[in-house]
């Protein structure tokens, strides 16, 4: 949920950068940044970008993992030992 107060402009924002950047970080929640009243930027603190960029990769990692039993599930697989085989003649 946005906070009416978490909407600031971006010219307040050049002039307060350091205030800006301290209360993200300390309120965890982010800053939209407007030009001409409409939402061109999100400034986000370190921990919540920390923690969205986690989120990012476990959310890869499943669907890599997804991606793998569905190959199985499709019977496109190779023996592991073939390819042991296949190694080894290279």
């Amino acid at each position: 949920m946005i906070h009416i107060e978490d909407i600031q402009p971006l010219t307040e924002f050049q002039r307060n950068a350091k205030a800006h950047l301290t209360r993200v970080n300390k309120t965890g929640r982010h800053e939209v940044l407007t030009v001409n009243g409409k939402a061109e930027a999100v400034l986000v603190g370190k921990r919540a970008y920390e923690k969205l960029m986690q989120a990012v990769e476990e959310l890869t990692t499943l669907k890599s993992l997804q991606m793998g039993l569905d190959e199985l599930d499709a019977g496109r697989t190779v023996d592991a030992h073939k390819v042991h085989q296949r190694l080894r003649k290279l």
